[in-house]
C-alpha cells in the first residue's frame, strides 16, 4: 500500500488546509500543494530546507530547553547560559538568531517554567516526525501525527501538553485540541490538558480542557481532513498539469513571505528576496 492510500492529519495539514479566523485573508492552497505533492522535486526541495530566521530561533529555543534540563545543573550554575548557548553553536549563527535566542535562554535560566515538574517527555525539536497514532473507527480510519514539546504531571495527577512559542504569532488552539486528542491514545488512563507559552514574552496561554465531545468532533474533522488530503494528492498524482486547480492559488502581498514565490508562477513577488 502507498502512502497515498494511507490518509493522515496534523495540527500542520490542518493548518494548511484551513486556515486560523485571523489568516483567512492570506490563506492559499497551492503552498499546501508545494509542501504535500511536490516536496520531492528538487526545487521545492531545495526551498523546503531553508529554514527562516524565525523558524532558526524556534529550534534553538526548543533545543536550548532541553539542554538546561538535560543538563539540570546548569539553571544553578553563574555560566549555565553561556554553556547551553556553547551546546547549541550559537556562535555559528547569524546576530539576530545569537541576540534573540540568547535572550530568551537568559529569560529561561531566570524563570525556569519545568523546574521542579515531573517531565515525562520533552523533545529538542529535531527529531523529526513521531510514530504514528492509528486511529480506525467504524466511518473513518487515519493516522495522525503530533509532535509535542513537552508533557509533564501536575501535581494533582493530571497531564499537561505545553507548547513553546516564540515571536509575536497568535496561540492557535486547534493545535492543543490536536495534542489532546493524541493523548487520549497515547495516555488513556491520564485526564490531560493543554496550553502554550511565548518563551520570548514570557507568555502563557490560558488552560485547555475540553470536553469528550468536542475531542470527538475534531477527531472527525481531522479524519475528513486527511481523507479530502488523500483525494487531493490522488488527483495530482492522475494529473499533474491539474495543479493549480487542485491546489488553487490566493495571491496577493502575502506572496512576499511564501518561501515558494521564487518558484511559483502566481506569486506577484517572484523577483523580490524572501522575507523572514
Amino acid at each position: 500500500m502507498s502512502s497515498l492510500d494511507q490518509p493522515f492529519a496534523s495540527y500542520h495539514l490542518w493548518s494548511l488546509v484551513a486556515p486560523a479566523a485571523w489568516q483567512q485573508r492570506w490563506h492559499c492552497q497551492m503552498r499546501r500543494g508545494f509542501i504535500k505533492a511536490r516536496q520531492h522535486e528538487p526545487q521545492v526541495k531545495a526551498l523546503l530546507t531553508k529554514a527562516t530566521a524565525s523558524q532558526r530561533i524556534g529550534l534553538l529555543a526548543q533545543k536550548g530547553i532541553y539542554e538546561f534540563h538535560h543538563h539540570i545543573h546548569l539553571l544553578n550554575q553563574s555560566d549555565g547560559v553561556e554553556k547551553v548557548a556553547q551546546l547549541l553553536r550559537l556562535s555559528n549563527s547569524t546576530d539576530e538568531v545569537k541576540q534573540r535566542v540568547l535572550q530568551i535562554l537568559k529569560k529561561y535560566y531566570d524563570e525556569p517554567l519545568l523546574l521542579g515538574k515531573r517531565i515525562i517527555l520533552l523533545t529538542r525539536g529535531d527529531e523529526g516526525f513521531p510514530k504514528p497514532i492509528l486511529i480506525s473507527q467504524q466511518r473513518y480510519h487515519f493516522r495522525l501525527y503530533a509532535v509535542m514539546d513537552c508533557v509533564f504531571i501536575e501535581s494533582d495527577s493530571i497531564l499537561h501538553i505545553i507548547d513553546f512559542k516564540t515571536g509575536k504569532s497568535a496561540f492557535d488552539r486547534r493545535q492543543a485540541l490536536v495534542y489532546l486528542l493524541a493523548a487520549r491514545y497515547l495516555y488513556p488512563r491520564h485526564q490531560a490538558v493543554a496550553s502554550f507559552y511565548n518563551l520570548e514574552l514570557c507568555k502563557k496561554s490560558e488552560i485547555i480542557s475540553p470536553s469528550k465531545d468536542e475531542l470527538d468532533i475534531i477527531e472527525w474533522e481531522l479524519a475528513e481532513i486527511a481523507k479530502k488530503h488523500q483525494q487531493d494528492l490522488q488527483k495530482y498524482q492522475e494529473k499533474s498539469s491539474d495543479f493549480s486547480k487542485i491546489f488553487q492559488p490566493n495571491p496577493g502581498s502575502h506572496c512576499r513571505f511564501c518561501p515558494f514565490n521564487e518558484i511559483c508562477e502566481f506569486s506577484t513577488f517572484k523577483d523580490l528576496p524572501l522575507q523572514n
